[in-house]
């Protein structure tokens, strides 16, 4: 089988896209994790991935649908986009990500 190159993006307040970030690497799967603090660093974080060649972006559930929509609009045609589903995050005191990164 071939190597799978994903990623998976979290959001959450006060994280340095530039430390959060880990690559885990199986004879199945090369998976990049990047921690951003708003849709608009996970847009140009997505944007990045694609053009490094990802072809699967998963998104935590902290984004809200407009975070989705903004982050399958920026890489259509390059990125399939999946999302871990809540519609209250409980890690962000049990609000949308819509409520607080758009």
């Amino acid at each position: 089988m071939a190597e799978v190159k994903a990623a998976f993006l979290f959001i959450g307040p006060e994280i340095n896209t530039a430390q959060a970030q880990a690559q885990i690497k199986t004879p199945v799967i090369n998976l990049k994790v990047v921690g951003v603090q708003n849709y608009e660093e996970a847009v140009n974080a997505a944007v990045a991935l694609a053009d490094e060649g990802i072809k699967c972006i998963e998104l935590c559930g902290g984004f809200g649908n407009e975070g989705v929509g903004k982050i399958s609009a920026a890489v259509r045609g390059k990125a399939a986009v999946g999302v871990v589903r809540f519609d209250h995050h409980p890690g962000l005191g049990f609000t949308s990500g819509d409520e607080g990164f758009c």
